[in-house]
């Protein structure tokens, strides 16, 4: 009977769409989806206060990294009391999540019965079910990775085919961090042209970069997405006035036209695993409202 740790809030919502739910039996700080994981003890933390503004944790982030240091600190007592087989986490981001080293650091003192680690790296939409078979395979059930993949990508390919068959084509920047500014990268990019959107920043499969105000006011988007990582909606709308007090803002179009969106980037966009069928749907509903209801609004979504 497997005894699963996932230290990744996507990772945790693979293994609960493998059907394993019942036998996870830790989790980290950011692990709370589905809801009834909440109930499992925590084996992680930052070593940094999460309050204040995206300039300031930008600040606090590169200084720790600066360091050589790690963001997160693992529990290792909790790790060894919890007595798991299957950890999972990922070698991604350090920012994003805790890193494979970090895992391997806290458990590199057991004795015997080391767990088997398995790290993810989703770099593209490839690599995140990549990721599922990695899971499943850790789980000795790949075949419920096929049949879960192969459901999630038909519903994706159901709204790429519909996107496809309409005519406007809107040019969208997605902003993935707000100050200092910074593009959305990885999946996002095959998101964007799968919604029937034209992505302007950032490439598919390569992490997040930085963005120039000056290209952003030259391109002059159709739409513009926010959708900081690891921020909800109440988050990301108090840090707008570091975009719209910027020079030129009111004279964008999409700010003309009311073309602003926040988008939830902690719960949707920036957890690669199951959900970002969810997230696909929300830019449907944006790019294509005439031709696409899912119900985000509100929940995944809010215009400015």
């Amino acid at each position: 009977m497997p005894r699963i740790v996932s230290l990744i809030a996507s990772a945790t919502e693979i293994v609960c769409a493998l059907g394993f739910e019942d036998q996870l039996v830790g989790r980290s700080h950011e692990c709370d989806f589905p809801e009834s994981v909440k109930r499992l003890p925590v084996c992680t933390e930052l070593k940094f206060n999460v309050e204040g503004t995206s300039y300031q944790l930008d600040q606090r982030v590169k200084a720790i990294l600066q360091e050589g240091l790690s963001v997160y600190r693992v529990h290792a007592d909790t790790l060894r009391a919890l007595r798991p087989n299957v950890i999972v986490t990922q070698s991604h981001c350090e920012v994003c999540a805790v890193s494979l080293r970090d895992v391997e650091e806290a458990v590199c003192s057991w004795l015997e019965g080391q767990p088997r680690i398995v790290s993810l790296a989703p770099d593209g939409l490839a690599d995140v079910w990549q990721g599922v078979r990695q899971v499943a395979a850790a789980l000795d059930v790949p075949g419920r990775a096929d049949a879960l993949i192969e459901s999630l990508r038909g519903r994706m390919q159901q709204i790429k085919e519909r996107a496809a068959t309409l005519a406007a084509r809107p040019t969208v920047a997605c902003i993935e961090w707000i100050e200092p500014l910074m593009a959305s990268g990885n999946w996002m990019p095959e998101l964007v042209r799968m919604a029937g959107g034209i992505n302007l920043f950032g490439e598919a499969g390569r992490h997040a970069p930085w963005l120039a105000w000056d290209d952003l006011v030259t391109k002059g988007p159709d739409v513009i997405l926010v959708l900081p990582c690891g921020f909800d909606l109440v988050r990301t709308r108090q840090e707008m006035p570091f975009l719209t007090r910027r020079p030129g803002w009111g004279e964008l179009g999409a700010v003309r036209e009311g073309q602003v969106y926040l988008l939830d980037g902690n719960q949707f966009f920036n957890r690669p695993g199951p959900r970002l069928v969810e997230s696909l749907e929300v830019l449907a509903e944006i790019l294509h409202r005439s031709a696409f209801h899912f119900g985000h609004e509100g929940n995944g979504w809010q215009r400015l």
